[in-house]
């Protein structure tokens, strides 16, 4: 198999064992000037599972290529062209990615913590040079029209990702990246939902305009980063120094306190209501209210009425919304990571864009006044929906309806849909798995 062939847009290299230590024995030889040698070209390939630990890929050609669940950590990398590549999953703490061109990267719940990410190009991936290129440095400086060319394939092959804007944006949802060095990285546009970066080195960093809600950025060092219109809806900056930051523009979550105090005294009531099985307080109506960008972690609001509501990028993750009315309600944008919904009525709410990974939205488990089971129970209800580009990892859609649901461009591994009512729903390209 060679390793200089340009690959086309629907091409997949398969590597065997002894050809990839091959590869991998003269791009060794090819980084110590030796006889032999040449450089790494992985594009395109699946090497999914792969052990690349304690490698020395620097500037290794790795557009496109599979490695979910693979094992970098250790593994130099700086100065790759990672474009388009997929690490969802990976194990690539304390790996030097200085100066890599992850562009459009699928990053999911991969682990960079302690990894050196300095001056690392993070932004959406489109066809203008970047990375090493970008500065005019490194091998690709010497072959910008051979890369372009496998760029371009790259980005064919994840068409269906494509933004309004024509790039497809790095993902970093739910990224461990805890004491990782991304000073002077280029992390624009790039979503970082539910990433841990707490302790992370950000100096410099340029994080306009990406998607941070949720994340955790506790103790990070961030001299001169720069949040101009960014999401920061649900953020955690425990213990940072904002003091020479740009976050005058960004977009900053709505305590509960700062909206009235109608909604205030509605939710203190309702959840007075629950723990006192309807004793005490009483059941919230909170129909068409305007809660977008609201800060409502861990929110009790479960047999509420929320029809219509506004919640568009309101931060509820862990929210407790067992049977909750939501039918019409606005989630797009939405962090529901972890919440319960389970029996809850969403049936033609907007949820497109928003994060439901690992969401309950199984059957509700119905009890008497007193609280007590009765062994009936109550099936999530998402009949026409809009969920398209929703996250839908592992969350749990027993039972549910789904009649007419729109989940186009959703992403639902592990999602479990055993008994779930799927008539004239509009389902992934890849179908999810079944429980």
């Amino acid at each position: 198999m060679s390793n200089t062939a340009t690959p086309t847009a629907s091409s997949v290299s398969f590597f065997r064992p002894d050809q990839l230590a091959e590869v991998l024995d003269r791009h060794a030889r090819w980084i110590k000037g030796q006889p032999g040698g040449a450089r790494a070209n992985l594009a395109m390939a699946d090497l999914e599972g792969a052990d690349l630990s304690q490698r020395d890929l620097r500037g290794a050609r790795l557009v496109g290529a599979r490695l979910a669940r693979g094992r970098l950590n250790g593994t130099n990398l700086a100065g790759a062209d990672l474009f388009g590549v997929d690490l969802r999953d990976a194990d690539i703490s304390r790996a030097n990615l200085m100066q890599t061109d992850l562009r459009g990267a699928r990053l999911r719940a991969a682990d960079f913590s302690h990894a050196n990410l300095k001056g690392a190009d993070l932004r959406a991936g489109t066809l203008e040079p970047g990375g090493t290129a970008r500065r005019g440095a490194g091998p690709d400086a010497q072959d910008a029209e051979s890369a372009r060319q496998i760029h371009k394939a790259a980005l064919a092959r994840l068409q269906t990702g494509m933004t309004a804007e024509g790039g497809i944006p790095t993902d970093l949802t739910g990224a461990v990246l805890r004491g990782a060095n991304l000073s002077e990285a280029d992390l624009s546009g790039a979503v970082l939902q539910n990433a841990d970066l707490s302790g992370a080195v950000l100096n410099g960093a340029d994080l306009t305009g990406a998607r941070l809600n949720g994340a955790n950025l506790s103790g990070a060092a961030l001299d001169g980063t720069r949040f101009d219109k960014a999401d920061m809806v649900g953020t955690r900056m425990a213990d940072c120094d904002l003091s020479s930051t740009r976050i005058a523009t960004a977009q900053m979550t709505r305590p509960i306190d700062s909206m009235g105090s109608e909604i205030q005294r509605a939710i203190f009531d309702h959840e007075r209501w629950i723990d006192s099985f309807g004793q005490r307080g009483q059941r919230a109506d909170l129909d068409g209210a305007d809660l977008s960008r609201a800060d409502l972690r861990n929110v009790t609001l479960s047999a509420a009425s929320l029809r219509g509501a506004n919640l568009s990028a309101a931060a509820l993750t862990g929210a407790r919304l067992m049977m909750t009315d939501l039918s019409g309600a606005n989630l797009e944008g939405a962090n529901l990571m972890g919440a319960d919904l389970s029996g809850a009525n969403l049936s033609y709410a907007v949820l497109t864009g928003a994060d439901l990974t690992r969401v309950r939205l199984g059957p509700a488990a119905i009890k008497d006044p007193s609280g007590r089971p009765t062994g009936r129970s109550w099936a999530a209800n998402l009949m026409g929906a809009d969920m398209r580009g929703a996250l839908l990892v592992g969350t749990c859609l027993v039972q549910a309806n789904l009649s007419d649901a729109n989940l186009d461009s959703a992403e639902m591994d592990g999602a479990d849909l055993a008994g779930a009512k799927l008539q004239r729903a509009t389902l992934p390209g890849r179908p999810p798995r079944r429980g």
